[in-house]
């Protein structure tokens, strides 16, 4: 008679599931970083959802570009519930400057599934995208990750 052993999820596999994400959004930007670039939505849609979607908590991040939409570089900036009072745009602007980005796509996610933008989303992308136009970038998207991804740019709103 054969005894299986079971294992449960635990940390490790947390991690492991972690480090599969990541990789997989970053074979994503290497093809787009490669030669393809980041003006098709869906392809940002991908990217973001595979570096967002395993937070269990509020995540705001910037794709900082070049002037070609290739990626210089992916942070996460601010953590916990996403408002205009816990965004900085001072901390953006410097974020953006200091990579010498040409443009920006925002990213955050809500972890409840429902990727429908907020008042106080469309509110904190209007006050980033007033501070960044005093350094002529542009705004591009704002992704809100959820069970599906929403784009601020499909909807018009930029």
């Amino acid at each position: 008679m054969h005894h299986y052993q079971f294992s449960t999820p635990t940390d490790s596999w947390s991690e492991t599931a972690q480090q599969i994400l990541d990789t997989a959004a970053n074979i994503i930007a290497e093809r787009y970083q490669r030669g393809d670039v980041f003006s098709n939505p869906d392809a940002v849609k991908q990217y973001l959802s595979f570096k967002l979607n395993q937070h269990d908590r509020e995540v705001f991040a910037v794709m900082l570009l070049d002037s070609q939409h290739h990626l210089i570089d992916y942070k996460e900036l601010f953590f916990g519930t996403i408002d205009s009072a816990s965004v900085y745009p001072r901390e953006v602007v410097r974020h953006v400057l200091n990579s010498n980005a040409a443009a920006v796509i925002f990213g955050h996610n809500h972890p409840s599934g429902d990727c429908t933008p907020s008042q106080a989303d469309r509110r904190l992308t209007s006050r980033l995208q007033n501070a960044l136009a005093t350094i002529d970038v542009p705004v591009l998207d704002h992704i809100v990750v959820g069970e599906k991804c929403c784009s601020f740019a499909e909807r018009g709103w930029l």
